[in-house]
């Protein structure tokens, strides 16, 4: 993951009651424990209305819930509320256990959690690379550098982490899940190939069906076009490179398949309405990590 999170833990203390009302950021941390004195009862804690979403990076936790028990390796994620009857801790049997975790509250928030768990349950897997942990990653990376000055922005965070899990739970997870084979064999080859020339052709072979089939299958899946879905991938690359390299953008271009800087600046351009240089030094701009493209 992000090497830049160091092993620390924030809290947000903001007035505006449309915290209360629509969503609050509570905490926001990433820790390493390797005491088996770890361990917090969701019974005991003080806080009131909270929700506290836990992610596992490396070795391995545990939580009870009600009377259930569950292992939470890497990949392993959970969603409480507080109060509740939970316990989490670092088991006998693990030498260590290394998360990220951020805890929310809000009227808007609650309502939200009681949907998600209601229809997902309380222990989600979620990959590294998941929309809803860039977003943790993202805000620890905003607290460690600038830092978080007002209760809008924190507000502003929290919620989007909620629509970030509702939209991976409810489309993004249960998509992967269910393209079929040829999308999926295509839409991997892309993603691993994205550097490289890529032809229509070449997704087309590996897919395994005919031009005709499978662009229009593409189409009705994804709702966008087998280039398209190559241009956005180069793309998020690309703006992953500007906000976090210093790589020229000659190298950035050549780096997510672009022989031409010149022809990825245009693109660039007709995307986001300016010129990558001009992206990577405004500070204006929120830098984005997906892009929709019509």
């Amino acid at each position: 993951m992000n090497p830049y999170s160091r092993h620390k833990t924030y809290g947000f203390r903001f007035k505006g009651d449309y915290q209360e009302r629509i969503a609050g950021l509570h905490s926001i941390g990433r820790e390493s424990q390797t005491e088996h004195s770890y361990q917090w009862n969701g019974l005991e804690r003080r806080e009131e209305g909270r929700i506290v979403f836990q992610y596992t990076l490396n070795g391995q936790g545990a939580i009870r819930i009600g009377e259930e028990n569950h292992t939470l390796a890497r990949g392993k994620a959970f969603m409480v509320k507080i109060p509740s009857d939970h316990c989490y801790y670092l088991p006998k049997q693990s030498d260590q256990w290394e998360f990220v975790f951020i805890t929310i509250y809000g009227e808007e928030a609650l309502s939200h959690f009681n949907k998600l768990t209601k229809k997902f349950g309380q222990i989600l897997s979620l990959t590294n690379d998941a929309n809803p942990i860039k977003h943790i990653f993202r805000i620890l990376e905003k607290v460690e550098t600038i830092g978080i000055n007002h209760g809008y922005e924190a507000s502003a965070y929290a919620y989007t982490f909620l629509m970030e899990i509702i939209q991976y739970l409810e489309y993004e997870h249960q998509t992967e899940e269910n393209l079929p084979v040829a999308i999926a064999k295509a839409m991997t080859y892309i993603e691993k190939n994205y550097a490289k020339d890529l032809t229509l052709d070449d997704i087309i072979q590996v897919a395994g069906l005919s031009k005709y089939h499978f662009t229009r299958l593409f189409a009705k899946t994804l709702n966008e076009t087998p280039i398209q879905y190559v241009t956005k991938i180069r793309m998020q690359h690309a703006l992953d490179l500007l906000q976090r390299s210093d790589y020229t953008i000659e190298e950035i271009a050549r780096s997510v398949g672009y022989s031409s800087s010149n022809y990825f600046s245009k693109v660039f351009k007709n995307l986001l309405n300016q010129t990558p240089s001009h992206y990577r030094h405004s500070k204006s701009i929120m830098p984005v990590d997906r892009l929709f493209i019509d």
